[in-house]
């Protein structure tokens, strides 16, 4: 399997990573400033997991196409933010062959419109990944905490089809956490309700977990965003399992917890975040229901309010 990786930050770096660590065919496609900082320093990558330092193969968006060309890519990961998807598609067009599948490990379900439109429903698998890291100062790819898992998947088929085996024993090989899922879209579901009311919450109160919970009403916020979630959810026919629901309230209900979502700390650092691609799809998405979503409105206002102050100061 032929694997192209789009950037080489933290999500996609660590994969990618990991995975042409392992010895499989895995390429970058990288812009000229990190391809001169991989020539030089190799792909680097400090993890609780292991580290690693070691040469990686490259390209940028004007080599890609020759080198598709040369030997088609099998699949391309999309490890991108979700506000830059447009450029995304950019850059990996020229290395989409007639067999090559795109799966994207992006936040949210907004960019599946897009993808499709651009490469074909058929082509895109469904995808999301767990793991919390960052690109260093120095270029190092930062994984913070333990977990780094991929799940993955047909969006039309229980069946595991071969291409989806064929990235599980790439991912087995690898040593990466993996789920080839029979039932993806449940798994995206499960990801995107936690991932957004973690979002929305932490966002919002510019706080931790724990924080949040210790004040009079936190526990009704997070509880209240959680809920309206799960109308959008129920509305797509994923029903979110009760154990899942379990165990999402436990991890947004825990006391004492230090976690908050990484668009709180791009929030932190005056970059730009996923605003509009996670909270803002997912109160459209309620409100298509002809169901209000108040907790979810009142953390997008807030990002908006973010987003128009952090322009001003452009």
């Amino acid at each position: 399997m032929r694997i192209l990786i789009l950037g080489a930050g933290g999500t996609g770096g660590y994969f990618g990573g990991r995975l042409a660590q392992a010895g499989l065919d895995v390429t970058f496609l990288v812009r000229e400033r990190r391809a001169h900082q991989l020539d030089r320093d190799g792909l680097r990558i400090r993890s609780p997991l292991g580290d690693a330092d070691f040469p990686v193969k490259h390209v940028t968006a004007e080599s890609v196409g020759a080198a598709a060309a040369l030997a088609p890519f099998d699949l391309v990961i999309l490890a991108c933010k979700a506000y830059d998807l447009g450029s995304a598609i950019d850059a990996i067009a020229p290395a989409i062959g007639e067999g090559t599948t795109v799966l994207p490990i992006l936040n949210g379900l907004q960019h599946y419109k897009e993808l499709d439109a651009h490469f074909g429903h058929g082509n895109v698998l469904g995808g999301l990944c767990f793991i919390s890291a960052a690109q260093g100062p120095d270029g190092e790819i930062l994984h913070l905490g333990k977990p780094a898992s991929i799940t993955f998947g047909e969006r039309d088929s229980a069946h595991l089809s071969p291409r989806v085996r064929a990235f599980a024993e790439a991912c087995a090989q690898a040593g990466i956490d993996h789920v080839a899922s029979p039932a993806i879209a449940q798994e995206q579901w499960v990801k995107y309700t936690f991932l957004c009311s973690l979002a929305a919450a932490t966002c919002l109160t510019r706080a931790p977990i724990g924080r949040i919970v210790e004040t009079e009403d936190g526990r009704a916020l997070i509880n209240g965003l959680y809920n309206e979630t799960l109308i959008a959810s129920e509305a797509d026919g994923q029903v979110i399992p009760l154990p899942a629901r379990e165990k999402a309230l436990q991890t947004l209900l825990a006391p004492g917890s230090e976690l908050k979502a990484s668009m709180l700390r791009d929030l932190e650092a005056g970059r730009q975040v996923e605003a509009r691609q996670i909270v803002g799809d997912m109160l459209a998405r309620v409100r298509d229901t002809g169901r209000n979503a108040p907790w979810l409105m009142a953390a997008f206002v807030h990002l908006q309010a973010y987003q128009l102050e952090r322009m001003s100061r452009a």
